[in-house]
């Protein structure tokens, strides 16, 4: 069978999942084409990947997908969409709030969202449809990827068994955890099994949610019980009232036949409810982050790059990151523009950052369980219990607060001598280098947010002379930029910097008082396109 050769776009993105439609559409709204290969026909029905931070919805809104995301809500949108953990049994009455991601709301131009993600999928496939710079091949799979000094080629082969082969400028595989660009391009992971399989059910029952009752606005629950050592029996919401999927470990010899999954949920909850199966299915708690992102013109995105146990819904949200981060990257490289250590800027910042939250987040907080468990008994010691259970509450709301993925330790951004990027921060006002901007109203009206370009932004607060400078520099170097002028009143103090560069994906790369030296412009922006010749970051001047 002969197999076609084309030239599609410049970019090749294999795997048309939530991150592999999310690059190809920031791509399209930077000017650039992509081809998306994907091979199943609809989304798959399983309800993961649910709990959508307001960093990811702001991503939504630029995407011009917000109104519909939301519109696709399986929750009502005047039901609550926190969580909350019990403890012994999901009807114990020994609870508190989990996940309370509205703490942080402050701090993003969004609010957050929960909705399964085949929902999420089905949003950004139409969202694709509409713009014309993405080509979608559906029911197509990609079976090799390779590179050479002038491109890269991905062969692909649909179900009738036709052959095709596309010539783009880049390749990106966001194909899963299992991936073949990741594979081909060499890329190689490091992994922490702990040696659990755990159970996946979906299923339907009205009574559920009628017990449930007790815990109003509550969308997901995380029950610890003493005899899993850490390890979370998980309840969520699919809909209101109906619909749920539930994961916990089982062991280690389970099947679909030889285990009592009606009992398991009914002794998870403390109670016996009507139970409907719709899935049964089962997967390995394990972590793996590849070592690097990168291989030359292959790239990895998304669970090609990281893999987790589903816990504290950080997946899907690290994963728009990671298309966020290398779409600009990628744009500034095509269009021109862009240093030669950007594009390995875009391993350099979100490989630890990732490897932060797999370790200081996810698998800590199931170490953090198993202490609390091994130390705290309500049988032994009820008053001891209590405190240390008073105590979890302030912690999990810390918890929220210190994520908070950032980027101080990049070669692109001006952050602190001896930083590190990591997913471990503080949320503020100040413009942080590194960190992401937070909202502040504009004297003309509106948020800073909604005027932030496509490209670079300066924010220049009583600094128009710097402004100007900045805005010669970047026309020397054919950087994008828009400037917003204002004052550094209502609110807008809080930066605390008169001079404020954000970057293409909302990020800080430099802040200051005012300008140190006048050739401070050009220095400041090389090194943010990735001109890693321009030396030490230059000394923020104070007034």
């Amino acid at each position: 069978m002969a197999v076609e050769t084309s030239t599609q776009a410049p970019v090749v993105i294999v795997g048309g999942g939530p991150v592999g439609f999310g690059l190809a559409i920031d791509l399209a709204t930077r000017g650039i084409r992509s081809v998306v290969v994907e091979r199943h026909a609809t989304p798959q029905p399983i309800p993961k990947g649910q709990n959508l931070t307001q960093r990811t919805m702001e991503h939504f809104h630029v995407w011009g997908a917000e109104d519909a995301l939301r519109a696709a809500r399986t929750i009502p949108r005047d039901y609550g969409i926190g969580g909350i953990t019990t403890y012994g049994t999901l009807l114990s009455g020994i609870s508190h709030d989990w996940l309370q991601r509205e703490l942080v709301r402050p701090f993003y131009a969004a609010d957050n969202e929960r909705l399964p993600q085949y929902a999420t999928e089905a949003v950004l496939r139409q969202r694709a449809a509409e713009l014309g710079a993405i080509e979608t091949l559906i029911g197509w799979t990609c079976t090799a990827v390779r590179q050479d000094a002038s491109g890269a080629e991905t062969d692909i082969v649909d179900a009738a068994g036709r052959k095709r082969t596309l010539r783009s400028d880049f390749v990106v595989g966001c194909d899963g955890s299992r991936s073949l660009v990741r594979e081909q391009a060499g890329l190689t992971q490091t992994r922490s099994d702990h040696d659990r399989l755990m159970v996946l059910l979906v299923f339907r029952s009205t009574e559920l949610h009628q017990l449930l009752e007790r815990y109003p606005g509550k969308s997901f629950f995380n029950v610890l019980h003493p005899a899993l050592d850490g390890y979370w029996k998980f309840f969520g919401r699919v809909d209101l009232g109906s619909t749920w999927f539930f994961h916990a470990p089982v062991p280690a010899d389970t099947t679909r036949d030889n285990f009592d999954f009606a009992r398991f949920l009914h002794e998870a909850a403390g109670a016996k409810f009507d139970i409907s199966f719709d899935h049964i299915g089962f997967w390995d708690l394990r972590f793996a982050v590849a070592d690097n992102y990168r291989a030359g013109r292959l790239f990895i995105a998304g669970d090609a790059a990281h893999s987790h146990p589903p816990y504290g819904g950080y997946g899907v949200n690290s994963g728009f990151e990671d298309a966020v981060n290398l779409s600009w990257k990628l744009a500034a490289t095509l269009q021109g523009w862009a240093g030669p250590g950007l594009l390995d800027s875009y391993g350099a910042e979100r490989q630890p950052v990732f490897a932060s939250t797999a370790r200081d987040f996810i698998e800590q907080s199931i170490l953090i369980d198993r202490d609390f468990l091994r130390r705290h008994d309500p049988a032994r010691d009820r008053a001891d219990f209590e405190a240390a259970w008073e105590e979890r509450r302030s912690g999990a709301r810390a918890e929220v607060n210190a994520f908070e993925p950032h980027y101080e330790g990049s070669p692109i951004v001006f952050g602190p001598p001896g930083s590190a990027c990591s997913a471990i921060g503080g949320h503020a006002f100040a413009a942080r280098a590194g960190h992401h901007l937070a909202p502040q109203p504009l004297s003309a009206g509106g948020y800073v947010f909604e005027r932030l370009g496509r490209g670079f932004t300066l924010i220049a607060l009583g600094a128009g002379e710097a402004a100007d400078a900045f805005a010669a520099a970047a026309k020397e170097l054919g950087v994008p930029l828009e400037i917003i002028n204002d004052t550094a009143a209502q609110g807008r103090e809080k930066y605390q910097a008169r001079l404020i560069l954000v970057r293409p994906d909302q990020f800080v790369a430099w802040a200051a008082d005012r300008l140190s030296a006048p050739a401070e412009p050009a220095r400041v922006l090389r090194r943010a396109i990735g001109h890693l010749d321009s030396g030490a970051a230059p000394r923020a001047a104070t007034t």
